[in-house]
């Protein structure tokens, strides 16, 4: 049997989570300086962490807190400049973006990176980002998913359409590239329609890797189909291993491995030396909780129930939630909130007070924390994590100097490198022989480093 090991990106949400973490940052705008984000990349690939993932919130709707200011792909270009090894997950949504944009956008990266990318295709959830694109609303989840599903088809199908050895880059006889070996791609689809030749060959891991994170029925099957990991949200172990379950099920059904598959939960970090350490640590960055009307109305659009339907001192209209006319924007954040209300019967208020969020939170010692992750790990909750950290830099920098050594010390975590791609730190199949590798790493070789 392959020995299995644990996975761990850093989600590099420029906030970081709780709300106060920006105000005990250095400097407080520090997502606002690229040389930060550069500094993240380093110290994330001194962990030896699998990637950096960056979402994107097309139409936030809070502009007082720009986190989400820069594109994704030219943080992400900024980090790939300075590391050799990490890789770099970006967000894109297959609702407003075109499969030839996010074919070049993300083999783009691929190929500056050497072989390191992967692309995020989310289908967004908020009417705001659709009036970024002159629409007055979102279509219904339905055809957004219809639509995801073929623009993964044809950026895959653009992807593909190098043969391995098209890049020829022979100086002696003159010839860059064999035309016979790239088709052109001809995709006629419900949705997406285009007829076009790639510009690309083929970076050394073959094609990007590809992460989706829906967890609605449609969600997932997509992810199945088609993802090599996908991004989650479960708050409790129960819920995790449903999932996890439910997932690598339907992987298999449609003809896939599903070792090839990882699901890589969300997890919200809090560090420190003693476990009153942390939890000091944590309240002083969550800091007190308001159980007002407006708080009442976030949680109710987060759930997608009607606000008129949550009362403080009431648990929460699980017949509204149980019926047909439940449509939160995002099954799988309302979900994550559910299953920690639903475990412990809470009302309203219990739930404001303990912030429970779309992604599970954990305070503690580096080693209570290490327990968590082992637990999750080997009871087939989780392959790995998403991890949030508290503070930039040194909330990350603790996961760093103190987590991933305690995981080291359980064997449950690389102790070096074995890859020079995402796709191999993912431990998954190679899409390229070695010797089209060969012909990439020369033709596209270079210094990308200072």
């Amino acid at each position: 049997m392959t020995e299995r090991f644990l996975h761990l990106n850093v989600n590099a949400n420029g906030l970081a989570k709780p709300p106060n973490s920006w105000r005990h940052s250095s400097p407080p705008t520090w997502f606002l300086d690229i040389a930060s984000w550069e500094r993240l990349g380093q110290i994330a690939e001194r962990g030896l962490l699998d990637a950096v993932f960056l979402a994107d919130h097309l139409g936030a709707t809070d502009f007082s807190k720009p986190w989400h200011a820069f594109d994704p792909f030219m943080l992400q270009t900024a980090v790939a400049r300075a590391t050799r090894h990490i890789g770099l997950v970006t967000t894109l949504s297959a609702t407003f973006y075109q499969p030839w944009d996010i074919a070049r956008r993300a083999a783009t990266l691929d190929i500056a990176s050497g072989g390191r990318a992967a692309v995020n295709i989310v289908t967004s959830g908020e009417d705001a980002a659709a009036a970024l694109y002159g629409r007055g609303s979102l279509p219904e989840r339905e055809v957004r998913y219809g639509r995801a599903e073929e623009v993964l088809n044809a950026v895959k199908r653009l992807w593909d359409s190098w043969d391995p050895d098209a890049l020829v880059a022979d100086p002696t006889t003159g010839e860059l590239v064999d035309d016979s070996r790239v088709p052109t791609v001809d995709y006629d689809g419900e949705h997406v329609g285009f007829r076009a030749r790639f510009q690309f060959p083929r970076s050394v891991q073959g094609r990007p890797v590809i992460v989706q994170a829906g967890a609605s029925a449609l969600g997932i099957d997509l992810a199945a189909k088609h993802a090599d990991a996908v991004f989650c949200a479960s708050n409790t172990l129960s819920t995790g291993q449903e999932f996890y379950r439910e997932l690598k099920a339907r992987a298999a059904a449609h003809g896939r491995a599903p070792d090839q598959l990882l699901v890589l939960p969300g997890l919200n970090i809090t560090l420190g030396g003693t476990e009153a350490e942390a939890i000091r640590r944590r309240a002083e960055l969550v800091g007190p909780v308001e159980a007002d009307d407006a708080a009442v109305r976030a949680l109710a659009l987060q759930l997608g129930v009607p606000a008129d339907l949550l009362s403080l001192d009431e648990t929460l209209p699980w017949d509204y939630i149980n019926s047909p006319r439940w449509s939160p924007r995002s099954v799988g954040a309302a979900n994550g909130v559910l299953s920690v209300a639903r475990q412990g019967d809470l009302t309203v208020r219990e739930v404001l007070e303990r912030r429970a969020n779309a992604q599970n939170a954990i305070v503690g010692t580096p080693e209570q924390v290490a327990d968590e992750i082992e637990n999750w790990f080997t009871q087939r909750a989780a392959d790995g994590f998403n991890i949030n950290f508290d503070i930039f830099p040194s909330g990350l920098e603790q996961v760093v100097d103190h987590l991933v050594p305690e995981l080291q010390r359980r064997g449950i975590f690389r102790g070096e490198y074995e890859s020079t791609t995402l796709r191999g730190h993912y431990g998954l199949p190679p899409l390229v022989t070695d010797a089209s590798r060969a012909t990439a790493r020369t033709a596209l070789s270079g210094d990308r480093h200072q």
